[in-house]
């Protein structure tokens, strides 16, 4: 059976602390030029989507033709149950 060692035990240390110094470092350096990419790559796409979808609509519209495009009907929050009138006190001196 082996034991541990203070020497064993200071030397993970030290590695553990080695790597998230350099992790931190590099992560600083590498991580905004990859977020960067990243909201590139989605705006992208974005705008490719936008182009395929008028496109599309325009593909489908004859010369002449009216196209009207209808929103789904968006639920109203119900009123909520009066339980009185409002009644406005004035002060009287």
């Amino acid at each position: 059976m082996q034991e541990a060692s203070f020497s064993g035990f200071i030397k993970t240390l030290f590695y553990i602390i080695a790597f998230y110094y350099i992790f931190r470092f590099l992560a600083k350096l590498f991580l905004p030029l990859l977020i960067k990419k990243v909201v590139e790559k989605a705006g992208e796409n974005i705008h490719q989507q936008q182009q395929r979808q008028y496109q599309d609509s325009w593909q489908n519209t004859k010369n002449g033709e009216t196209t009207i495009f209808n929103t789904p009907n968006e639920k109203r929050p119900r009123e909520t149950k009066k339980v009185g009138d409002y009644v406005d006190y004035e002060e009287i001196d």
